[in-house]
């Protein structure tokens, strides 16, 4: 069976073509160009002309479309993420469906990456796991025996807009957001809420001005040693362990795999994550599952979009 992985984000789309052989993904071709903006119509267009002759070459298969949310994966319409805006009520499935007349699945971008990890990467032979992507934004996708959840209409796992303090950046329109902690944006905004209350700091002086400031620079600075940065990745380590150990408590699973952030990052989260899972869990629940970083890493949103054909029937 051949595989054609569509995924689509902010900044950039990518087609790929692969088939797997002995339980890894083989990719035989892909395929990328920046995504425009307010250019549904003209995306699609594209991401075809870029299928078509690969389909030409490698014949029938099945076709997996990876994007973020909102959307709804009963139906196959991306419902207007804030990354990709003009694309409100895009009916994606039925144009790759019609265009090639071969099946097509349209998975959240944090669903099928839950997927690839399980079946390829840090979640392989698990049977209950979450994943969580702690990159620009939080999202999580659940493998719950043994099968992806995805709730009513695909919004199970949007984690990120819970609400875990009363205060901190405002994410997902409002304070304290779970995202507001543990994303890219959240610790890069968290650095310059340090900056804007100590602007003799070395985060400041390092980023030369606030829009410099990240999470990759905060880290950077925290491994130095500089106290303030080490203090920001502490407290987003405390709010991560805060989160997952209702996760745990309530999903029971035995493992939870972590990109972005966390799995370039994750030796300055881990000590107030693991002292608060610790301090907040069932000590029975927080024994049998073990934090992971994702392993997949760059290849991620290839086999998150290959993964979402396996799922097209």
């Amino acid at each position: 069976m051949i595989y054609y992985g569509i995924d689509i984000g902010g900044t950039k789309c990518a087609v790929t073509a692969a088939k797997v052989v002995g339980g890894e993904i083989s990719i035989m071709e892909k395929e990328s160009f920046p995504t425009p903006k307010n250019d549904p119509d003209g995306v699609l267009s594209s991401l075809y002309e870029l299928l078509s002759p690969m389909i030409k070459q490698y014949g029938e298969g099945k076709i997996g479309v990876s994007c973020g949310g909102p959307l709804d994966e009963e139906t196959g319409i991306v419902l207007g993420p804030p990354n990709l805006p003009g694309w409100d009520h895009v009916e994606i499935v039925r144009f790759f469906e019609e265009k090639t007349g071969y099946k097509a699945k349209l998975l959240n971008d944090a669903n099928a990456s839950a997927l690839a990890e399980w079946r390829f990467g840090a979640g392989k032979g698990t049977k209950n796991m979450v994943f969580m992507t702690f990159g620009t934004g939080l999202g999580a996708g659940l493998v719950l025996n043994g099968k992806l959840y995805s709730g009513t209409n695909g919004n199970a796992g949007e984690v990120g807009h819970v609400r875990m303090s009363p205060s901190g950046p405002l994410h997902y329109g409002k304070k304290g957001a779970w995202e507001s902690f543990c994303s890219g944006s959240g610790i890069a905004d968290l650095g310059k809420e340090l900056a804007r209350k100590k602007p003799d700091c070395a985060l400041l002086k390092a980023a030369g001005n606030m829009d410099n400031i990240t999470a990759k620079l905060i880290a950077e600075l925290a491994r130095k040693g500089d106290k303030d940065c080490l203090a920001v990745y502490r407290k987003s380590g405390r709010i991560l362990g805060k989160g997952l150990a209702i996760l745990i408590d309530v999903l029971n699973p035995e493992t939870v795999v972590i990109g972005g952030v966390y799995m370039r990052s994750h030796d300055l989260l881990d000590p107030t994550m693991y002292k608060e899972i610790k301090k907040e869990s069932l000590p029975h629940a927080a024994r049998v599952c073990q934090i992971k970083p994702a392993l997949l890493s760059e290849n991620i949103g290839d086999y998150a979009a290959i993964s979402a054909a396996m799922e097209a029937e």
